[in-house]
């Protein structure tokens, strides 16, 4: 009977160490993808800065925009929510969008989140191409010639 017991603690050991793996899985991280925009940075672009300026404060931007002579420049800062499984989802968007006038000073800045943009779905959709949706070993065979006729 005595020989049991020592069973008995080490199926409690990995009892608990089963639970914990399991409790460990549930957790989620918040990470941040692409910019890390700080309000204090934030505070400092405003109307007549240069652009070496802001390239300062905020580094390079993700993409830029020249449309009629004035160009704007976007920061991108995604706050995604990570479990242990691999599942992601968004949970906070921000772009921060800054317009600059035709001497290269901000003219005006923009602020936008989730919030202001709209979801819509995406229509997945295949251009037919010469091959007639061929896989690659019949396209392989159909271009051996045929021997025997």
């Amino acid at each position: 009977m005595r020989q049991a017991r020592p069973f008995l603690g080490l199926f409690k050991v990995i009892v608990a160490a089963m639970m914990v793996a399991t409790l460990a899985g549930c957790l989620t991280q918040t990470r941040t993808q692409g910019y890390d925009i700080p309000e204090d940075a934030l505070q400092q672009i405003r109307p007549g800065v240069s652009q070496d300026f802001v390239r300062i404060v905020l580094g390079s931007p993700q993409t830029t925009n020249n449309f009629n002579n004035q160009e704007s420049w976007y920061y991108v800062e995604t706050k995604v929510d990570r479990t242990s499984f691999g599942t992601q989802s968004v949970k906070e968007r921000t772009v921060l969008a800054v317009y600059y006038g035709n001497d290269n000073r901000v003219a005006d800045k923009a602020v936008y989140t989730l919030k202001d943009g709209r979801v819509f779905e995406l229509v997945p959709r295949t251009t037919p191409g010469f091959s007639n949706d061929k896989s690659f070993i019949e396209s392989l065979l159909g271009s051996l010639p045929i021997i025997g006729n």
